[in-house]
């Protein structure tokens, strides 16, 4: 039972840090599954892709009311992913745990220092220019 309402809250803490900051909900769930629940690697990566459905539809309705979905780009990757999807599971399931672990992490490392260095960046350009002096 504890297991659980430790699920339904990373699925309310991950669906509301998804839907705010716009990132996959695996970014969440993922270690959270593995850390908190202790499921396997593959396990944990295999559950959250299930989890993410209901996420990725209500959030994307929500966002289409807004107008913030282009439909055209979203079917391209979609297409694109199933056919990779497939064939990611079926190497993940070969893979050794720990690799499949230590890949995930070192995935997880890039995407954060690309979002650190973005947030930089956009720091830079946000900064009002002050006025001339005459």
């Amino acid at each position: 039972m504890t297991a659980y309402l430790i699920a339904a809250a990373m699925g309310v803490a991950g669906g509301f840090i998804a839907a705010l900051a716009g990132v996959g909900g695996g970014i969440i769930f993922v270690p959270a599954l593995a850390l908190v629940l202790g499921l396997t690697q593959v396990v944990a990566e295999a559950t959250s892709l299930l989890a993410i459905v209901p996420v990725a539809i209500l959030g994307t309705w929500q966002q289409r009311r807004t107008g913030d979905v282009h439909v055209r780009d979203a079917v391209i990757i979609g297409v694109g992913s199933v056919v990779t999807a497939v064939l990611a599971a079926l190497v993940a399931d070969a893979v050794p745990q720990q690799l499949l672990r230590v890949l995930f992490a070192l995935f997880m490392i890039v995407v954060a220092w690309r979002i650190w260095r973005g947030a930089e960046r956009d720091a830079v350009t946000d900064t009002p220019t002050p006025p001339a002096h005459e």
